[in-house]
């Protein structure tokens, strides 16, 4: 049995590159839902409350994205 192959290695570059735009639009998505600019806000602001919601919402939405992939 070969576990490394090329298939299963193409495989892994495609899901993870198709993670990260699905990724990428939810992170969008929640920064067009919230009021105001939500990096001028943590950037310039120091707004921590606003930096530990979108970053529940980032490790939220990448935990669903990796159990959608496994699965």
């Amino acid at each position: 049995m070969d576990l490394i192959s090329l298939k299963n290695i193409i495989n892994a570059f495609v899901y993870s590159g198709i993670g990260l735009i699905v990724l990428g639009i939810s992170c969008y998505m929640f920064d067009k839902l919230t009021p105001g600019e939500l990096w001028k806000e943590i950037g310039e602001k120091n707004n921590m409350s606003l930096a530990i919601t979108a970053a529940a919402v980032i490790l939220g939405m990448s935990i669903i994205i990796a159990a959608a992939i496994h699965s």
